[in-house]
């Protein structure tokens, strides 16, 4: 179930806080006490589309909401595309704000795939070092990658696993057939430390990793999609996914697991939404 705590204020949404929108999951593999999980992706920071004093704006927003967890799954960076008409924010600016959220279980990150591809240090260093990962480590939030951390709650606890992106390094094709990416996403590594049979959710950028039916996470929480960033006539005709508008957003159901999509907050090739308005997920498991 999906409840929206206020309608989206027209088709364009530029500086605005965005909306919260609630997706239930019921699931008899949750024994656990009721969670709720606060949901911020695809902050793609950059004036004058996401400026700095609007993620201070939507850090208040989301501890305002009092979550039990917040997860941030990927792509702080804005995309190199839209770089000639906006302002570059560097990771170093961007995390000690996102150090300000707080969660009695905690706040968790991973990489998205601009958090690679518009990193100039892991241009420059190929990939051997990379600005969001050293902003994390310096503003002490925790960083998953390709790993997961057992995180007290109820008797037993739930395991939190976080693995990389999708589509970390791009190349082309040859023979015009488009491009073709690498996969930093280590399932078997991200999953290792977690117990057979105990309750775990997944954060993985990119939604796709979902049609794998991994059986051992009972929920994927993903972003990276923008929810198409443009919907028309209740079509979206470009979406980042090898499988087209399956995973474009919101709560799916696959194979007896779920799958949640933030459709995020910032903007990917031109600063434009139409149809689709910035959000922050709140996920609660129960």
């Amino acid at each position: 179930m999906t409840r929206r705590s206020r309608p989206a204020r027209g088709w364009f949404a530029i500086r605005r806080l965005p909306r919260t929108v609630t997706y239930e999951v019921a699931d008899p593999r949750w024994t656990l006490p009721r969670m709720r999980a606060a949901v911020i992706s695809d902050l793609h920071v950059g004036a004058p589309w996401v400026t700095l004093d609007l993620v201070a704006r939507i850090v208040e927003q989301v501890n305002a909401l009092a979550p039990d967890i917040v997860l941030l799954p990927g792509d702080l960076l804005l995309d190199r595309n839209m770089w000639a008409f906006s302002r570059f924010v560097p990771a170093t600016d961007i995390l000690p704000l996102l150090a300000g959220l707080r969660a009695p279980l905690g706040v968790w990150s991973i990489l998205g795939n601009h958090d690679w591809a518009d990193c100039d240090l892991a241009r420059d260093t190929d990939h051997l070092r990379n600005s969001v990962i050293e902003a994390h480590a310096a503003a002490g939030l925790p960083l998953l990658r390709n790993e997961a951390r057992h995180i007290p709650h109820g008797d037993t606890g739930f395991w939190l696993v976080g693995s990389d992106s999708q589509r970390a390094r791009r190349h082309r094709r040859s023979g015009g057939q488009g491009p073709a990416f690498t996969s930093y996403l280590d399932a078997e590594a991200a999953f290792a430390a977690v117990p057979e049979g105990a309750p775990a959710i997944h954060l993985a950028h990119e939604p796709d990793y979902f049609a794998e039916a991994d059986p051992r996470a009972f929920l994927q929480i993903s972003g990276h999609t923008h929810g198409g960033q443009i919907k028309l006539f209740g079509r979206t005709p470009s979406v980042p996914s090898v499988y087209g508008s399956r995973y474009v957003g919101g709560h799916i159901r696959e194979n007896g697991n779920h799958l949640v999509v933030c459709r995020g907050i910032g903007y990917s090739g031109i600063p434009l939404r139409i149809g689709v308005p910035p959000e922050i997920a709140i996920v609660t498991v129960g």
